[in-house]
């Protein structure tokens, strides 16, 4: 059974909002898709942080890489976990694995999946 979750809305809030290092503004600004020049609005950003229903596309990820600072693989890896999500194997390595990593810690601490990754990596070294 696939794992979904609003990881693109996650990864996006762990990095934009009051308190966190850019405003919906600085992202607009700076989140520009390197292929076609395309760049969201100061209200998508919002929106998303606000996870109040949004279209992921390919521009929208390559603008978020851009603009979050993040590999394009990780910030594609959250909007596939989101829009269609992954199998426990799949979110065991690569991009999906650092995606875990990057939005696993929550007020409470790690979720379980993340925690379980980073003790598997751990053992492994």
């Amino acid at each position: 059974m696939p794992e979904q979750r609003n990881a693109l809305t996650e990864l996006v809030k762990a990095h934009v909002g009051a308190g966190r290092r850019m405003s919906t503004r600085e992202l607009a600004a700076v989140a520009v898709d390197p292929d076609t020049g395309w760049s969201p609005s100061k209200s998508l950003a919002a929106k998303i942080i606000g996870d109040q229903g949004y279209d992921v596309t390919p521009q929208l990820v390559g603008a978020l890489a851009i603009g979050l600072g993040l590999d394009r693989a990780i910030v594609a890896a959250a909007a596939h976990l989101q829009v269609i999500g992954y199998t426990e194997v799949e979110l065991a390595s690569g991009a999906p694995a650092v995606l875990l990593r990057i939005i696993g810690e929550d007020a409470d601490g790690p979720t379980d999946k993340a925690q379980a990754v980073a003790e598997r990596w751990e053992a492994e070294k």
